[in-house]
């Protein structure tokens, strides 16, 4: 247990079956993807990716964090790619795609070039709503940004 590769395996393990229960509780269903960008404490580019659906049984509304994957850049394809591989890895239909939310950054909500409209022109159902819950990520990350504890323990978690 004290093993960084056994942790790291135990981790893995633990995501993919949280994944799995995610997957298996949306069902068929029409869905939402939240989706931010931004840098990690050793300033590689990291995309979450959320699910926003009604809990068929309960008819609560639902967030569940789906993954984060490093990407290249930050263009608007380039995360528009990453969104939709995320998708495709864990076998959700990007036509079910129903809303969109993003922050304010150009290369998110963008007219013209924007994942916003990339994902708009493959899926004409996925409309757009401004992700207001970003203030709140942005100041999280500032926070911790300033706590050494949180900045050394993500670091260590860099070298497992």
């Amino acid at each position: 247990m004290t093993s960084p590769p056994i942790q790291k395996d135990i981790i893995t393990c633990c995501a993919k079956e949280t994944t799995k229960c995610i997957i298996e509780e949306l069902g068929d269903d029409y869905f939402a993807i939240l989706a931010d960008e931004s840098s990690d404490v050793s300033q590689k580019e990291q995309l979450a990716l959320l699910l926003r659906f009604e809990h068929r049984d309960s008819g609560k509304i639902m967030e569940r964090f789906l993954g984060i994957v490093h990407v290249s850049n930050t263009t608007a394809l380039s995360l528009k790619n990453a969104i939709m591989s995320l998708l495709v890895e864990h076998s959700l239909s990007p036509s079910m795609i129903r809303g969109q939310g993003y922050d304010g950054a150009s290369n998110m909500r963008g007219e013209v070039n924007g994942v916003k409209t990339l994902i708009i022109n493959d899926t004409r159902r996925a409309y757009y709503i401004h992700c207001f819950a970003h203030q709140l990520q942005l100041i999280l990350v500032a926070v911790a940004k300033k706590m050494i504890i949180v900045v050394s323990y993500l670091r260590y978690l860099q070298t497992c």
